[in-house]
């Protein structure tokens, strides 16, 4: 049986919290925009620890089809906000600072929590 898009994002949110990210959320958006159904949401410690996860996600997405359409990084350091698309799921990772300052929370809060 194939999996639905919101057992992929909650998988990735899982994936997310193994791998130590924080606050991890899943937001259900296809309500709300035409260009994606799922947002998850985490918060990062650095670059290197956005690289591993980013690893990880490379590596679910081979094993779940799911493509990669591109990434997308708010800092040069890569430390700050790093967007993944994965077409209907995008995954946001971002530095605590990052977070707190853009409140995607707040900003799609008529999306429906999954997370």
């Amino acid at each position: 049986m194939e999996k639905s898009e919101s057992d992929k994002a909650l998988e990735i949110a899982s994936l997310m919290e193994d791998g130590k990210a924080k606050d991890v959320v899943v937001l259900d958006v296809s309500e709300l925009n035409s260009w994606t159904d799922y947002f998850v949401i985490a918060t990062i410690s650095s670059s290197a620890h956005w690289q591993g996860l980013f690893r990880q996600l490379k590596d679910y997405a081979k094993g779940n089809d799911l493509e990669l359409h591109k990434t997308i990084q708010k800092s040069s350091q890569g430390d700050d906000w790093n967007l993944i698309d994965f077409g209907n799921i995008v995954v946001h990772l971002m530095s605590q600072d990052a977070r707190d300052f853009y409140e995607l929370e707040r900003l799609w809060h008529a999306g429906k929590k999954l997370r």
